[in-house]
């Protein structure tokens, strides 16, 4: 090796140290999920294997699948590991997509070509995917009120359909409270009026099919109800896998043609959903850790997420503090007057909750990396910050 070139080796050496110094000291100012102190969040640590598959993959683009055979070949058994969760029909199909956000924007998209009308009836807990849905694609939202319980009122979903609707749109794990709304009923009218029903379960899809064995919810949310249309599901929160990544499967493979354009610059003819170039990474990882979980391993995940849950809300009831509800899913609301200024107090201790200020709360999420532990540790910085906020 010449002098030039063990000179410019030493170089790069040096540079390589100094971007990746730089990059660990921003890396530092981050939260992390392993510190147990994010207990806001909906995202959850990722799996250590999905950490390894993400590596692997990381140059490949789903986007382009006649280079990229194999890891079109793993998103075809990752979307048929989501069918068969959520009890798809064999006429189903699905997306890969970033996650609820883009699949809720591909469900409303494919029901306004379906029915070339662009109204959109959802509850008044949607997520604030709708409100960029409305801007986006120039659709009305048309908000059905809440019950006592927060969940959408199926009986004022019947009177608002018309000849305007494209979709109704029903919640299976809410964002402000894991709410799960009447889906079995909702499906029973949409079906009855023939109107494309969509339903989110970003949140609940990898943790609502586990709570039967638990007792814990007895009702139906998924393909097995017949009006059903379509469902988002995030395999990035309760799914254990590497951000972002969520599915979007729908009742019938022929919807996708409504949603697909051609392509003469890669490798198909033809490609349906928003984006053009997606990464395999996140997909290889979710279907690394639905190999290695199996149904099995995600049942325990949802026995501990739920004990967790429910040893948490007695720590909190036994320190004085109330509940907005009783916790349907891993997500609790505590009742405070003043939540906003509680979570300012709790940063400054090095802990993040989100405050829910329509319902003058802040939100636990207990997510698969928060343990008891985490929640003992918890609790005399919250009773501390609560005494002094006069919160109790």
């Amino acid at each position: 090796m010449s002098y030039i070139s063990m000179l410019l080796q030493k170089v790069h050496h040096d540079r390589e140290k100094e971007i990746l110094k730089e990059l660990q000291e921003f890396h530092e100012k981050d939260y992390h999920f392993n510190s147990g102190h994010i207990l806001g969040s909906m995202c959850s640590q990722p799996h250590p294997i999905a950490k390894k598959a993400y590596d692997i993959f990381l140059e490949t683009n789903i986007g382009d699948p006649g280079l990229f055979k194999g890891t079109r070949e793993i998103e075809k058994r990752f979307i048929f590991f989501i069918q068969n969760l959520l009890n798809a029909p064999p006429s189903a199909s699905g997306l890969t997509v970033s996650g609820g956000t883009e699949g809720n924007i591909t469900g409303m998209w494919i029901a306004k070509q379906l029915s070339q009308n662009q109204e959109i009836i959802i509850p008044a807990s949607a997520h604030f995917s709708f409100q960029k849905i409305a801007t986006l694609m120039d659709m009305k939202l048309k908000p059905i009120p809440l019950t006592s319980d927060f969940k959408m009122d199926a009986a004022s979903i019947k009177k608002r359909i018309s000849s305007k609707t494209a979709a109704v749109v029903g919640i299976a794990g809410s964002t402000d409270l894991g709410v799960i709304d009447p889906i079995e009923e909702i499906g029973e009218i949409c079906n009855d009026e023939h109107v494309y029903f969509h339903v989110d379960a970003a949140f609940g899809g990898f943790i609502i099919p586990f709570l039967e064995k638990l007792g814990l919810h007895q009702g139906k949310f998924d393909f097995s109800i017949d009006g059903v249309s379509s469902i988002s599901i995030d395999a990035h929160k309760m799914g254990f896998a590497a951000i972002p990544l969520g599915t979007i499967i729908l009742r019938e493979k022929e919807w996708l043609d409504e949603i697909s354009v051609l392509s003469s610059c890669i490798n198909s003819t033809k490609q349906a959903g928003i984006l053009g170039t997606r990464s395999g990474g996140p997909v290889a990882a979710g279907y690394a850790v639905t190999r290695y979980l199996g149904l099995e391993g995600y049942q325990e995940i949802a026995n501990h997420c739920m004990d967790t849950t429910f040893y948490a809300c007695e720590q909190f009831q036994n320190m004085g503090l109330s509940l907005v509800i009783d916790p349907e899913l891993n997500v609790i609301c505590i009742r405070l007057k003043k939540p906003q200024k509680i979570v300012t107090m709790l940063e400054q201790k090095g802990w993040r909750v989100n405050p829910v200020d329509h319902l003058s709360s802040i939100r636990i999420v207990c997510m698969p990396q928060i343990t008891k532990e985490h929640i003992d540790n918890f609790i005399p910085v919250l009773k501390e910050v609560c005494k002094k906020a006069g919160e109790i």
